[in-house]
């Protein structure tokens, strides 16, 4: 039997699936700015937190885990863009750095490149490698990929291949940027899991119409990474 462990789990627009997959199992608790509730299963306790979109709020739900629930690990799923044709819908990755790409201190510091924290050698900022590598060895499917995170919405062509040159990424969100921030201040391991809702050719119409069937494969997928023993067992270290 595994040791029991707290997880957190941040959701950003994607509530639904959570919804529908745990139902009654989930435990409402009272929190002040947020909707949080609380799955028990065998092997793990989560709580999970309704965000919202955005960077602040992702932010603030991964610091209010840390904080009220002295949570072992973060994870958080999600539909995303694709700044690729490979990234195709329902494409499975996994986040193995995120750049925040409207972060721009450069007119202050003229050796800090657009996209650049001040306290980080690359504008790439890095989850954390034991998690990432423990979610390849259970979902060998998934593809590492660097997150282009910011609060925008990208819909355009043109702009996903923008994103794509500049930063060489492969996805873009508004969520994931907020999250590794925290967690890496807080010093807590952070798993996040993507699926494509909109591909590069794609937009607001297709995210629209894939975002429910995309939402719960990614939940699906992240549950049995989560459910490995070598997930669990990583987030103790």
């Amino acid at each position: 039997m595994l040791n029991y462990k707290k997880i957190g789990m941040i959701v950003a627009v994607e509530i639904d699936a959570v919804l529908e997959k745990y139902g009654k199992m989930l435990e409402k608790i009272e929190a002040k700015g947020f909707e949080v509730m609380r799955l028990s299963l065998e092997s793990f306790e989560m709580i999970i937190v309704k965000s919202g979109a955005g960077e602040i709020a992702a932010a603030a739900a991964a610091q209010y885990l840390i904080t009220a629930h002295d949570v072992d690990m973060i994870v958080n799923f999600g539909v995303v863009g694709g700044l690729t044709d490979e990234m195709s819908v329902a494409r499975l990755a996994v986040v193995e750095s995120v750049v925040h790409y409207d972060f721009d201190v450069s007119d202050w510091f003229d050796s800090f490149e657009p996209a650049r924290y001040l306290n980080y050698p690359s504008k790439f900022i890095p989850t954390d490698r034991a998690l990432l590598e423990a979610a390849l060895k259970a979902e060998p499917s998934l593809k590492p990929v660097v997150c282009a995170s910011a609060d925008k919405f990208v819909g355009k062509p043109e702009k996903k291949r923008e994103l794509h040159e500049s930063f060489g990424a492969d996805i873009c969100e508004m969520e994931s940027a907020g999250i590794v921030l925290t967690c890496d201040r807080c010093g807590v391991p952070c798993l996040l899991i993507k699926a494509v809702s909109d591909s590069i050719h794609g937009g607001a119409e297709e995210f629209e119409k894939e975002i429910g069937r995309c939402a719960a494969i990614c939940l699906d997928t992240l549950e049995k990474i989560i459910k490995s023993s070598s997930v669990l067992n990583k987030a103790s270290v």
